[in-house]
C-alpha cells in the first residue's frame, strides 16, 4: 500500500473522492498489469473501471475503503468481460495462457491483492465477493499451482550484500536455482552472456550509480524478452504511465511472501513489458 494512503485506505484529510482515487490509480494499474500480462491491456481495464465508476458513483460501495472499492469495481468488470489475458503476441505470452487456464478460478487474484497489493485475506474476500477463508484459501492453492508449475534460473542485480543473499535464498527455497549476483550494469551483462537467465529479479539503483533498468535493457537487446521483476523504494516513480513500466514490481523493503509471488507470476506469466532508458 501506498505510504500516502490515509489510514484505513480512506480519503486523506481534505481530499476528495476524486483525488483519493487518482491516488490509488497507479497501484491499480499496477495489479492490472500484472493480472493481464501486459501494460497495455491493463491500462484499459483500468480505465474501464473509472469510467464505471463514473457512470455510476454508488459502484463504489458504502462501508468500504475508497482503496477496497476500487478493486471492487475492477473486479466486477474484469470479471464481466470473463477475465481475459492479453492477446499473445509471441511464444512466451501463449505459453503462459496454456498455464492460466489450469488455475483454480481467482486464486491468482487472491495472491496478487494479497501479497503485491497488500490487502488481507478479509478485504481480498471483500473484492472477490468471497469470504476471509476462502480467499486464505485461494492465495495458498495459489502459491501451490504456481510454484509447482515451472521451475528454472534467476539471476539477481541487486548491489546491497544482504538484500541480494536474502533474495537468493527465497529463490532457492522455491526450488529455482540462482545463476549469480550483479552488483553494477557491466556485471549484469557479463552474467546474462556467461548463463542465460530465465528470470532477471533486478535493484533499480546499483553499486556504481548505474541503472538496473539499464542493465536488463542490455541483456534483453542482446538475448530477447525475459520475464524481469523490479525492486524500488519508488514504485510510484515508475508507475507513471508515461513510458512502459515492468510487469513486475516489488516495493522496497519487501516481504517474503512478495518475491515469492512475484517470481512464481513472472515465471509463469512469462510475457514481459520492461522499461526504456
Amino acid at each position: 500500500m501506498s505510504d500516502s494512503t490515509a489510514p484505513g485506505g480512506q480519503a486523506a484529510p481534505g481530499e476528495d473522492l476524486s483525488q483519493a482515487i487518482s491516488r490509488e490509480l497507479p497501484f491499480l494499474r499496477r495489479y492490472a498489469r500484472a493480472l493481464t500480462g501486459s501494460q497495455s491491456s491493463g491500462d484499459r481495464y483500468a480505465m474501464a473501471t473509472l469510467e464505471a465508476i463514473l457512470a455510476d458513483p454508488a459502484a463504489l460501495q458504502t462501508g468500504l475503503t475508497v482503496r477496497v472499492g476500487l478493486f471492487s469495481v475492477f473486479h466486477s468488470v474484469w470479471q464481466n468481460a470473463d477475465a481475459p489475458v492479453a492477446k499473445a503476441e509471441d511464444r512466451l505470452a501463449a505459453a503462459a495462457q496454456a498455464h492460466l487456464a489450469r488455475l483454480t478460478r481467482n486464486s491468482r487474484e487472491a495472491l496478487l491483492l494479497q501479497t503485491i497489493e497488500g490487502f488481507s485475506a478479509a478485504e481480498v474476500g471483500q473484492i472477490l465477493g468471497t469470504s476471509e477463508d476462502e480467499a486464505a484459501a485461494l492465495v495458498e492453492r495459489a502459491f501451490a499451482e504456481m510454484e509447482n508449475s515451472i521451475l528454472g534460473k534467476v539471476m539477481v542485480i541487486e548491489d546491497e550484500a544482504i538484500i541480494a543473499m536474502d533474495i537468493a535464498a527465497i529463490v532457492e527455497a522455491m526450488g529455482h536455482s540462482v545463476t549469480g549476483v550483479a552488483r553494477t550494469r557491466s556485471e549484469a551483462v557479463a552474467l546474462a552472456a556467461k548463463e542465460r537467465p530465465d528470470l532477471i529479479l533486478a535493484d533499480i539503483q546499483l553499486a556504481d550509480n548505474s541503472s538496473g533498468i539499464d542493465a536488463v535493457s542490455d541483456i534483453i537487446a542482446d538475448m530477447g524478452l525475459l520475464p524481469v521483476i523490479f525492486i524500488t523504494a519508488f514504485p510510484e516513480r515508475l508507475l507513471t504511465g508515461q513510458r512502459p513500466e515492468p510487469t513486475f514490481l516489488i516495493n522496497k523493503p519487501y516481504t517474503e511472501e512478495q518475491v515469492r509471488s512475484a517470481v512464481s507470476q513472472a515465471m509463469f506469466f512469462s510475457s514481459t513489458e520492461t522499461l526504456n532508458a
